[in-house]
This record gives structure tokens, C-alpha cells and sequence, in this order.
């Protein structure tokens, strides 16, 4: 079918979930493909052959890939409920705060992989920097970053609402403090909370088990 639509993703990627939310809040259908990265199918291989990650959005038979450019996309080829705002400056500062996200995300995850404690508190310490550039100034007293409705921006930081949290608990450290961040805890709980969100996250005591095992296997690798 020419309007077929299909997502090849995983589960725990926070990158997958981004275009799930899209997808809900659109209220487009969609077929889920569900991917084991550790033993990438030969569809996944030949949708996506430069990166051979997930996810791919495949509409038509025609394969899209990286999660923010297959927003940019959804947004622009089903135009109903619009995910960037149509004023031209508004749109500008979503896009800004979008690429923070994308170049800071090494940050994000730069506890989850660090090793030993001094790494681990370094780590800790750049992460806290990033919250607090946010804090200060990408999260006002609005409910979501474009006001009463979910936009761009806060699927592109849904990391925050879910996958913080376990790198939290598996590595045993306290980031999203609601003290010190509580402009970012409350938009992250605002975020949880909305109904196409919480019924379309991970599970986080399911999450916490495999994190712990990928940390170790990731952690063993860099110690040779």
C-alpha cells in the first residue's frame, strides 16, 4: 500500500520511542517492527545501510532514518497537529534547543558509561551542567516547551522522563534533582504524565536489569 507506514525499533532506545510518541500524537497508523540491535535483521540493514541503526521509518516502501529527521518528516507529510510552531522565531528556538539535546546527548550518557568513582563523579558534574543550562534556560513555567501542548522539543528530550531515571538507579548516582532543577522535574513529570506519553513508555523495572548488564558488557569492553 503507498501509505503503508512502518517503524523498525527497539524497545529500550529512547530514539525509537520518540517516533512512537510522533506517530500517537498524529494518530497515524503504524506497523512496529521490533529490532534486536545486537543481531540487526537483513531489513533493517538494507533500509538503513550507511548507519545500520534503528530507528527507520519506512512510508511507501521508502525508508527514513534518524529519529529527529523521521519528526521532521511525520511533521511535514501529515501536517495535522502540527509538531513545531508555525511562528518563524518560535520554530527557530524549538530547532535550538532540539540540536542542545543532539549534541549534549553524549553528555547524558557519559555517567552510565563512566568507570570508577572519579570518572563517575566527573561525569556526574558535566551532566549536572547540562540540567541546569536547561533549567536556567530552555524550560519556563509553561507545562511543555510550546505551552499546553506537546511539541518537538519535548519528545526530543523524553530521555529525561525515563532513561535518567535508570541510569539513576544503575549507577547509583542522583541527576533530575526536583531541588535543583524543579522548572526540569516538572516538566518532566508533566511529560510523563500525558496520557499518549505514559502508555507509550518502557518499563523501568524491566529497563533496569538490561541496563545493568549492557553497562557491565560496555565497561568491559573499554577496561581491555
Amino acid at each position: 500500500m503507498a501509505d503503508q507506514v512502518k517503524l523498525h525499533g527497539n524497545w529500550l532506545s529512547p530514539f525509537s520511542s520518540r517516533v512512537i510518541w510522533a506517530l500517537k500524537l498524529k494518530g497515524i497508523p503504524y506497523e512496529y517492527v521490533e529490532e534486536n540491535v545486537a543481531d540487526k535483521s537483513a531489513l533493517l540493514l538494507h533500509y538503513n545501510p550507511v548507519y545500520k541503526k534503528i530507528p527507520v521509518l519506512v512510508h511507501g516502501g521508502k525508508p527514513i532514518c534518524e529519529s529527529m529527521i523521521i519528526l521532521d518528516y511525520i511533521d511535514e507529510t501529515w501536517p495535522e497537529n502540527p509538531l513545531l510552531p508555525s511562528d518563524p522565531f518560535k520554530r527557530a528556538t524549538a530547532r535550538f534547543w532540539i540540536k542542545f539535546i543532539e549534541d549534549k546527548s553524549p553528555v547524558l550518557w557519559g555517567v552510565f558509561l563512566a568507570d570508577g568513582k572519579d570518572d563517575r563523579e566527573k561525569a556526574r558534574k558535566v551532566t549536572l551542567e547540562v540540567l541546569q543550562t536547561l533549567e536556567e534556560r530552555a524550560f519556563g513555567d509553561e507545562k511543555f516547551f510550546g505551552g499546553d501542548e506537546i511539541n518537538m522539543v519535548d519528545l526530543a528530550y523524553g530521555v529525561l522522563v525515563r532513561w535518567m531515571p535508570v541510569i539513576e538507579e544503575v549507577v547509583g548516582v542522583k541527576l533530575l534533582d526536583p531541588d535543583m532543577f524543579p522548572r526540569l522535574h516538572a516538566w518532566a513529570e508533566n511529560f510523563r504524565q500525558a496520557a499518549v506519553i505514559r502508555d507509550n513508555l518502557p518499563d523501568h523495572d524491566q529497563m533496569v536489569p538490561l541496563f545493568k548488564i549492557r553497562r557491565e558488557q560496555l565497561l568491559q569492553i573499554a577496561r581491555k
